[in-house]
């Protein structure tokens, strides 16, 4: 080994020397960069299935990411009973109460005007007032007992995992969210990482090629540059899971460090865009398990309207024969069922309120194990992170063939 040689041909190439660790930091940084958007983007498949084409991992595994995220919500944050009882009631019938007996009283008068039109067209305006009145009457009642029973028994009319997983892989926008602003310093630490990573490895480059002058130096390197930069990234994030103390210093996997900030932008996030009062009366309106609902209400509805029709009994008795009664209380049902989603617009700012969800996740996620703390965020790399390794170490191995060309010619 001449050194004298190697130390001449540095000084003659001192410029191409230089660049080494920091075309070894670009390259680092860039495949981090390129990682992390194949995470996220495209939303849809672009390419021609199944032989060329990408999807970002995420989206692709949207169904089995909203699965894992809410099957960890539903287990460890979220006890559906425990946040719905949370509603009163009384508070929600007096919140409904405008809108609820404006209802009440369009459906009384179109169910008498569809199945008893001329006899409600005989009936005075003080006893058509009178009729109306007795089932508005009824129906703060009805609702605060509707409230009682479906708040003691939400999974018989909520099915609160598909509503989430639903909403979840319908916005695959929304999976890519719930990572990326929960992770934010996360992924801009994995992209920085990369460039000290990098021009550390650079210099071992520079060494390298120094002494061998090898054009596999270069491909080699950039591949490991890749390659051994983005699993150490990942890794540092998760690991180690508890503080770990060496001489003065302390360390510790970045996003366990962060649990406080996490929960609280986790907690937002499931508050603003996933269990939200909006999405749970849609799930609960038009879910898998709504025709229990709308049993619920159809029994209540006919057992009002039997009540009040013992008052008029003659009346009743004289105009309206069993099967028409009968037609007349589905019918009011019906209609009854049919207000709902206009109705319980009026409820969605007490509820969100009283449901509380944003704090409650957050509590809870500050009682997680760091097992359990890891599994928000550590599905969305597990799986799929040989293939975000795989594609740094490539595009490293090309751009190091990129330098040994220009090295060379």
């Amino acid at each position: 080994m001449d050194i004298s040689a190697i130390l001449d041909d540095i000084r003659e190439h001192w410029h191409v020397y230089a660049t080494m660790p920091f075309i070894a930091a670009l390259i680092g940084y860039i495949t981090k960069r390129v990682a992390i958007e194949m995470m996220f983007r495209p939303l849809e498949f672009v390419g021609i299935k199944p032989f060329l084409g990408w999807q970002g991992v995420i989206p692709a595994n949207s169904r089995r990411m909203a699965t894992t995220a809410v099957d960890l919500l539903t287990k460890n944050l979220v006890d559906p009973q425990e946040i719905f009882s949370r509603l009163d009631p009384d508070e929600v019938v007096k919140e409904l109460e405008e809108p609820l007996l404006k209802a009440v009283e369009d459906v009384t008068r179109e169910v008498m005007e569809q199945y008893q039109p001329r006899l409600w067209e005989l009936l005075p305006t003080r006893a058509q007032r009178m009729l109306v009145d007795q089932v508005r009457a009824q129906a703060p009642k009805v609702v605060a007992r509707l409230m009682r029973e479906v708040s003691t028994n939400i999974d018989e009319v909520l099915d609160v995992n598909e509503m989430l997983i639903n909403a979840m892989v319908r916005d695959k926008s929304l999976t890519c969210r719930l990572i990326k602003e929960v992770a934010t310093p996360e992924l801009r630490f994995i992209a920085r990482s990369g460039i000290y990573f990098g021009f550390v490895i650079g210099l071992v480059q520079f060494v390298a090629w120094a002494l061998t002058k090898q054009p596999l130096i270069m491909p080699i390197f950039g591949f490991v540059t890749g390659f051994v930069t983005d699993w150490l990234a990942l890794k540092m994030i998760f690991y180690p899971r508890e503080p770990r103390r060496f001489l003065f210093f302390s360390w510790q996997g970045m996003f366990q460090k962060r649990r406080q900030a996490v929960a609280r932008d986790y907690g937002a996030l499931i508050a603003d865009e996933v269990l939200t009062v909006r999405n749970v009366m849609e799930a609960v309106l038009t879910g898998p398990k709504s025709d229990k609902l709308f049993a619920m209400i159809t029994r209540e509805v006919q057992r009002t309207i039997d009540a009040q029709a013992s008052i008029a009994k003659p009346l009743v008795a004289l105009t309206v024969g069993g099967v028409q009664y009968q037609e007349m209380k589905k019918a009011a049902a019906e209609k009854t069922i049919a207000y709902l989603p206009e109705t319980v617009k009026h409820v969605e700012s007490y509820a969100t309120d009283a449901l509380d969800v944003r704090n409650t996740i957050v509590v809870k996620m500050q009682q997680l194990t760091p097992l359990e703390f890891e599994g928000i965020l550590r599905p969305a790399f597990q799986q799929d992170e040989w293939k975000l390794i795989a594609v740094g170490a490539v595009i490293g191995g090309l751009v190091g063939e990129l330098q040994v060309l220009l090295l060379l010619h």
